[in-house]
């Protein structure tokens, strides 16, 4: 036969007390992880549903995969370089709307969408708006053959700016904002994402410059 002996009424009081205190410090822990987690995707930029909806709606057509978010996502940090080497960031140029095109020299569909992209930059490039492409061809060479693919198409205002570590990209399809080239990010002018558009488009249309028109009107 087994004996089984009551705890005595200090044991008993202990060993609530562990508990208590056992409990007490998971649920600490649990509000900590929580509060991490929380400011771990803390938002960049507001949440701008309306002007991402006037996005939205501007874009019928040739442009009707232009998807409008304002979701908070900001890229003022977004870092790459110009031709001559130096660092810059989406945030140098705060003050004005941003078509960012990501594109490659090796990607077909980003080579094919340039031209249009080009006379977009030609018609609205100004205070209020700029189109800033920025190449991704990683490796040796890589900015060369961008450089040379520019330079034979003789593109009047799209200069070379490029991301070589492909860090940028990188961060997109982390955020589920795109998985493939060309890609195009609709920001405001400090740098809050409005838009996203998988693939490429006919921005030289009269439906690319509708949203262009009201990218700039809602800068005004």
């Amino acid at each position: 036969m087994t004996d089984t002996q009551a705890p005595r009424r200090g044991e008993t009081s202990r060993v609530r007390l562990w508990v208590i205190l056992g409990v007490a410090g998971l649920a600490v822990a649990i509000a900590a992880w929580v509060w991490l987690g929380n400011a771990g995707q803390a938002k960049e930029c507001p949440v701008q549903r309306e002007a991402a909806e006037a996005i939205d709606m501007a874009a019928v057509g040739e442009l009707a995969a232009l998807n409008g978010t304002g979701e908070g996502r900001g890229y003022a940090t977004m870092a790459f370089k110009n031709a001559e080497g130096t660092d810059m960031t989406i945030g140098d140029f705060k003050g004005k709307a941003l078509l960012v095109n990501f594109w490659a020299s090796w990607c077909v569909p980003c080579r094919e969408e340039m031209p249009a992209l080009d006379a977009l930059a030609t018609k609205y490039n100004s205070d209020a708006f700029m189109v800033l492409p920025i190449n991704l061809d990683i490796g040796a060479g890589g900015q060369e053959k961008a450089q040379a693919f520019l330079d034979e198409n003789s593109f009047a205002n799209l200069p070379l700016f490029a991301d070589d570590t492909f860090a940028a990209f990188e961060r997109l399809k982390q955020q589920a904002v795109a998985v493939g080239l060309p890609a195009t990010l609709v920001l405001d002018e400090n740098g809050c994402e409005l838009a996203v558009l998988q693939g490429p488009a006919h921005w030289d249309t009269p439906d690319g410059e509708a949203v262009v028109e009201k990218m700039i009107e809602l800068v005004s």
